[in-house]
């Protein structure tokens, strides 16, 4: 594995956090109720914010020192409450941190190294600090879990909204498409395959499997880092691939070639924890010949025709003919797979895409066109354009989830403020004189 040279400041910040009762100068800033803050809490706070580049003017400490104070009302009042977190939770969520600290810092032993601890002792402070986050979480949902606002509450808080506060909404494009995969010759498969052999025999003899992937995987992502897919659950894998991935077991161990619906492979093991591996790949993708394309453009060229003339919907056309399993149940319609609708930003889409986008009217169809599905495979398709919004200030008429979301969040807001401020008149209050020159946002933490 390539050693990583840069330990992400998330590893320094922990260990400020992780040493904080070996340090004699660290000590209780803040009681509430059963919880209390560390001097090394804000600390380590702090270098969060400044990591981000927040800085909240000259009044930092102040403002992290006060949302570390919420976050105690929250997991005191938690417990007053009996709102609980079950140990699969915690489990879970400790699991989940612990390998991808593992993963950045490369691999357990490095922890232990960094850290100076063993993995248990490590893993027992987190424990702690992410089950308080947990019931931190869960409080605030239990807090907010009945908010909802009207049509009549959104109307009225759209009116109050200054017109130079009011959002600006980006173009939404909406497509619907059929697609024509062009068929793909034995030959054009064995030349994939050969090439994947010659890489594996290469690898074999010492070359760099990293070095290849970078320079010839179809998998521009993973190419490049390498082809390092990082640590994976079979279940994170379609079927093909993950049967051969956990079938390799020595360090640097490479698969025969392996088909998935992506295309060709072969993998590259790594090392293995629990259920887990660290794998490499390189992924070739078969690319069809000119004529096989001809075919498929031609193929679109008469069903374009045949919708223009009115013979055939472009919906009941890619049903019967798209080969695009996604799409041709909608009637052709795509769905966005970041938002589950049916609105995509141009960013969103592929180049190709894109371009012919450009030069088309609302309800026009498409000359065929060679582009690329979400999964790399090359394509041929013809597209309609179903509609385009213009970008825009926010409208209540035209973005009306947008401004209800909005709404609904200012009403959290409100409900929490009022629950901070009923809570914190019957919870002991503890404050180190230090910060007792705050200007808070709530009052009621100097109230002891």
């Amino acid at each position: 594995m390539i050693k990583k040279t840069k330990i992400l400041l998330l590893f320094v910040l922990i260990s400020t956090s992780l040493f904080s009762q070996n340090n004699t100068i660290d000590g209780i800033v803040a009681t509430v109720g059963q919880k209390t803050i560390l001097k090394s809490d804000v600390e380590t706070q702090i270098l969060q914010y400044k990591s981000r580049g927040e800085t909240h003017g000259d009044n930092l400490r102040c403002y992290v020192f006060e949302e570390l104070l919420y976050q105690a009302l929250l997991v005191n009042q938690a417990y007053v409450d009996s709102v609980e977190v079950t140990d699969n939770q915690v489990k879970s969520e400790l699991d989940r941190r612990m390998t991808m600290f593992e993963e950045q810092m490369g691999g357990r032993d490095a922890m232990e190294k960094y850290f100076n601890k063993p993995y248990s002792k490590i893993r027992s402070h987190f424990e702690t600090t992410i089950k308080d986050q947990l019931l931190a979480q869960q409080m605030e949902a239990q807090i907010t879990s009945d908010i909802n606002v009207t049509p009549k509450e959104v109307k009225a808080f759209f009116s109050k909204m200054p017109k130079d506060s009011l959002p600006l909404v980006e173009s939404e494009i909406e497509i619907a498409q059929i697609v024509i995969h062009p068929k793909i010759q034995d030959k054009q498969v064995q030349k994939i395959k050969k090439t994947l052999n010659e890489f594996k025999k290469r690898v074999e003899e010492g070359e760099d499997f990293g070095f290849l992937a970078s320079l010839y995987s179809d998998d521009i992502a993973s190419a490049e880092k390498d082809g390092d897919l990082g640590w994976v659950k079979r279940g994170d894998l379609v079927p093909e691939f993950a049967e051969a991935a956990f079938e390799l077991t020595k360090e640097g161990q490479i698969s025969d070639i392996v088909e998935t619906e992506f295309g060709y492979h072969i993998i590259q093991f790594l090392e293995r924890k629990g259920e887990k591996i660290h794998i490499r790949h390189i992924l070739k993708i078969p690319k069809p010949l000119s004529s096989e394309k001809a075919k498929a453009k031609a193929k679109l060229d008469s069903i374009a025709r045949i919708i223009r003339n009115g013979e055939m919907t472009f919906e009941e056309a890619a049903l019967r003919y798209s080969t695009d399993e996604e799409s041709n149940k909608n009637g052709g319609i795509v769905v966005n797979p970041y938002t589950g609708t049916s609105g995509f930003k141009s960013s969103q889409l592929d180049p190709a895409t894109n371009y012919v986008l450009k030069q088309m009217k609302v309800g026009e169809i498409s000359e065929p066109f060679d582009s690329y599905s979400m999964r790399g495979k090359p394509e041929i398709k013809i597209i309609k354009l179903l509609g385009k919004t213009e970008p825009h200030v926010a409208d209540i008429k035209t973005d009306y989830q947008l401004i209800s979301d909005m709404a609904k969040q200012k009403k959290k807001k409100e409900v929490v403020s009022n629950w901070i401020k009923k809570i914190q008149k019957t919870t002991y209050l503890k404050i180190a004189p230090e910060y007792k020159q705050c200007k808070f946002k709530y009052s009621g933490w100097l109230e002891e």
